[in-house]
């Protein structure tokens, strides 16, 4: 039996460890030249969406894995070097450096007639090689391909700066009196914004749309502790929302004091924007916010309030496609961008392929995807059993409603779970 495991982060890391305790054969296959994934990238220098000011926006304690914890020495929330080195000694602790194969792309991922899995990969030589497998477990994330806005506003051909994505971002210092605008507001916007506004000669941040702004720490607790402490959890959902609009009423007051716009949606129903120093920043006249853009003019970025900036540089912070180019079409991203998984995990028409760390939680990510890692390692060895193809749709679409009904069609929205709920469901299929 032989598995083989797409990704060296931290989701495929866990998956490569719940495999190895289990004495499962596998693989881990990884197209960059050491373990970390995007913890690893800003001091590699590689592109990618870490930059040199990451950070954990979650606890160490709740971040590292629970067999092999952050060491005490570091600080709450470790920068991306800390990160790249704890992810490697885990990797070294676990001895999983022997089934991994860096410096391998995977070029497709193909299922055969009796149900068994090819997967091509390209090696460090740039040769292709086929193998075959009975289980696929993709762990590589979906930061890969930038997404901008479509059509972008009227006259970028004649903007005079550059244009170009978080991906592409790696240092303020890059930017040294240079006038930025920055597109966005979720957690790449917000850092990458309050990085430039100390290196750049103006920074404007561009906000389309109110995003719920929390800090990292609420009564002293980091938010993601406190939501997983049991008395939060036993709180009904109504209640867990009154408890933290009410925190963040006393924290920071209302978004327009600050010159951004308010959320159209309440807190929960849509992501939230981790950060503690976005608005101390536009507080400090460091960031300077303005609307949506509206135009670009030569030098000149005009924005839909009727202000104008000239800029020598547009950061888009719109998010990612979520692209799997490796597998088959609509797998397993359907044509509407929802991700149809069963528990997140199963692709239900696809025995044998399963998916691990691809959630959006309110929280740290670490503890779910141990236990969709155990999950996998549970089915792969025979352990555990999956219900029936039209079980598993029959809950994906369930799940899907209730999606929609919380957060809209919005792009992303179906790989949205909440933490306690979610890791209570992933307990029971494991049998804990």
């Amino acid at each position: 039996m032989r598995v083989c495991v797409i990704g060296a982060g931290l989701s495929g890391l866990a998956t490569a460890y719940a495999l190895k305790e289990r004495g499962v054969d596998f693989v881990c296959l990884e197209k960059a030249p050491d373990v970390g994934g995007v913890w690893r990238q800003p001091g590699a220098g590689e592109r990618g969406p870490g930059y040199r000011t990451l950070h954990l926006n979650t606890a160490k304690d709740l971040t590292g894995y629970a067999d092999f914890p952050m060491p005490a020495e570091y600080p709450l929330y470790p920068g991306h070097r800390e990160v790249a080195a704890y992810l490697r000694s885990f990797a070294e602790w676990a001895g999983l450096l022997g089934h991994v194969e860096t410096g391998t792309e995977v070029r497709s991922v193909r299922q055969d007639a009796d149900g068994t899995w090819t997967v091509v990969s390209a090696g460090p030589d740039g040769r292709s090689t086929a193998r075959r497998f009975a289980h696929v477990v993709v762990a590589s994330g979906h930061h890969t391909e930038p997404a901008l806005p479509d059509p972008l506003p009227p006259g970028h051909h004649t903007f005079t700066g550059t244009v170009l994505h978080a991906l592409d971002y790696r240092d303020g210092a890059d930017f040294t009196g240079r006038r930025v605008v920055v597109v966005g507001l979720g957690a790449s916007a917000v850092d990458i914004a309050a990085d430039l506004s100390r290196h750049a000669a103006r920074t404007v941040l561009s906000v389309r749309r109110g995003l719920h702004i929390v800090p990292k720490q609420l009564y002293g607790l980091s938010v993601d502790q406190i939501a997983e402490a049991p008395w939060f959890q036993q709180m009904s959902f109504e209640e867990q929302r009154r408890f933290c609009e009410q925190a963040l009423r006393v924290a920071r007051g209302d978004l327009a004091d600050y010159g951004l716009p308010e959320p159209d949606h309440p807190l929960f129903s849509s992501a939230v924007t981790i950060s503690d120093e976005i608005l101390s920043r536009i507080r400090h006249g460091a960031v300077v916010p303005r609307p949506a853009i509206d135009a670009f003019d030569g030098p000149r970025v005009r924005f839909t309030d009727g202000t104008a900036e000239e800029a020598d540089a547009v950061v888009y912070c719109t998010g990612y496609h979520m692209a799997f180019p490796f597998l088959p079409d609509g797998c397993p991203v359907t044509a509407d961008g929802s991700v149809e998984l069963y528990k997140r995990v199963v692709a239900p028409d696809r025995t044998g392929l399963y998916f691990v760390g691809l959630v959006r939680p309110v929280g740290a990510i670490t503890r779910l995807v141990e236990a969709q890692a155990r999950w996998v390692a549970g089915l792969v060895a025979g352990d555990s059993a999956l219900p029936s193809a039209e079980e598993m749709r029959a809950e994906v679409a369930e799940y899907l409603t209730g999606i929609a009904r919380r957060y809209g069609r919005t792009r992303g929205a179906s790989i949205q779970v909440d933490v306690g709920p979610y890791l209570g469901q992933l307990r029971e299929v494991i049998g804990v």
